[in-house]
């Protein structure tokens, strides 16, 4: 039995070689095997599906009359037959041996997950402080009843998001993070998930992050592609930020042209915590990320970056909802992307303050770089305010290089080539200089500079795609 290939469950084909919407296949599929995919996940997991299988098969995959999916074609994307690892077979790769993606001189807490399963066969030597757990969802059921039970599923709504709904009614496994109550997490914890497989795959990826009241944690996620295969990942994060809690969240992607990530990350906010999140897309297929977030105390506040570099055909859509519930509450908020060639990039973020939320600070901005003729960039940044003591701005450029600096710059003997390439760093270094990890800012910044440069085809030190 060959274990990577042996465990794929096909999607079923049509009958008699018809077509049909890519969403009936899927259907099929559940109905089919619901007994299955439940044998192999928790009860917290379980709990929803049904539920989540019936908003899907009613709402169907997101076209682009979704405003939300305006910009990204989602059911184009899931119209291919992709293996699924129901049986949830081990996948044979030992990545601390072969995978070193580390962050030099960061010495962070170092854990994978191969696909969507949490890697639990070797485990990392250093020990995070008492408390912390780090773990698969499957594993936290048992060892912390009642955590899942209360809060799983409940800042993702299947009834309002397609895709949330299939990855509920779908996915088995997926990781934990969990800081208990006034737990200081010294030490950043970086999670690899690694796409393995011989084979095209999907894989429906959960995690859950509880930072309870007090507490704080920095967290590193880096996607990476082992394989030279066909990737298609849905992926819903739930995070809960607890009163005075503090959470940093770096999202890096670094995968192929072959690969099609899908990722909604839902976070809520109480009274006077902070979460601050960069989204780094260096290289892709097709991304399309969502985040929400819920100011649901007074004081808190929240920072929202992301940065963008994409050439060839790449696609990359970035939406954002920041819904500012209560008063006294601040979020910025700004994304940056450099189209080259025929990229296409989106971004629509909306400010949501309602009515009870007097005294929200708020600022948005969109800048972009389109290289060439052929990249498109489309730009919706939106304020939607029902109070009226706010400050609260927006703003959006889609534009090209300076000539004036470029000019400037070619005057004093640096060739064009390269009077862009410092251009298009300084650029992005502003979301990057952000970061209050200096080890990782200075790593963002060396593999920033060698993306615009085409030297950044794998990871320093991995020996999985050699």
């Amino acid at each position: 039995m060959n274990p990577i290939t042996d465990h794929q469950q096909p999607v079923p084909a049509a009958p008699n070689g018809e077509s049909r919407m890519p969403e009936e296949q899927y259907i099929e599929l559940f109905e089919q095997n619901e007994a299955l995919i439940c044998n192999h996940a928790c009860s917290p997991m379980n709990a929803p599906r049904r539920r989540a299988f019936n908003d899907f098969k009613r709402q169907g995959f997101p076209t682009r009359k979704v405003e939300n999916y305006r910009y990204t074609d989602i059911p184009a994307l899931f119209d291919y037959e992709y293996g699924l690892n129901l049986n949830r077979l081990h996948i044979p790769v030992n990545p601390y041996d072969a995978f070193k993606c580390d962050v030099p001189n960061l010495s962070t807490s170092l854990y994978f997950v191969v696909n969507d399963a949490f890697y639990t066969r070797v485990q990392p030597t250093v020990a995070l402080p008492e408390g912390v757990v780090v773990d698969s969802i499957n594993s936290f059921a048992e060892t912390h009843p009642g955590i899942l039970e209360q809060h799983y599923g409940t800042l993702a709504h299947t009834d309002k998001d397609a895709v949330t709904a299939f990855n509920t009614m779908m996915a088995q496994d997926g990781l934990v993070v969990y800081v208990p109550k006034n737990v200081v997490c010294e030490r950043a914890i970086q999670i690899i998930n690694i796409l393995r497989a011989d084979v095209d795959l999907m894989l429906n990826r959960r995690v859950f992050i509880v930072v309870e009241q007090g507490a704080e944690v920095k967290l590193l996620f880096c996607d990476h592609a082992a394989d030279d295969r066909r990737f298609l990942t849905t992926q819903v994060i739930e995070a809960f930020v607890g009163a005075n809690a503090s959470l940093e969240l770096y999202c890096m992607e670094e995968t192929h042209y072959k690969n099609i990530r899908i990722s909604n990350l839902y976070i809520s906010q109480q009274a006077d915590s902070r979460v601050y999140h960069n989204i780094i897309t260096l290289h892709n297929g097709v991304t399309r990320n969502r985040t929400e977030l819920v100011f649901e105390g007074e004081g808190a506040e929240c920072v929202l970056n992301g940065c963008v570099i994409a050439d060839r055909e790449q696609h990359v859509d970035n939406n954002t909802l920041i819904d500012h519930k209560v008063g006294h509450c601040t979020s910025n908020e700004l994304y940056k992307y450099v189209l080259d060639e025929k990229a296409v990039g989106a971004f629509a973020g909306k400010v949501l303050v309602r009515k009870d939320a007097q005294k929200t600070i708020s600022h948005e901005n969109n800048q972009n770089l389109c290289t060439t003729k052929q990249a498109r960039m489309y730009s919706q940044p939106m304020l939607e305010i029902y109070a009226d003591d706010v400050k609260c701005d927006h703003g959006s450029t889609v534009g090209q290089l300076n000539d004036a600096a470029l000019f400037y710059m070619r005057q004093r003997g640096i060739s064009e080539k390269e009077a862009k390439l410092l251009l298009e760093v300084a650029f992005i270094n502003e979301v990057i200089d952000q970061m209050s990890l200096t080890p990782l800012r200075d790593r963002m910044h060396l593999l920033v500079d060698k993306r615009f440069r085409g030297q950044l085809n794998k990871c320093e030190g991995c020996t999985l795609c050699r």
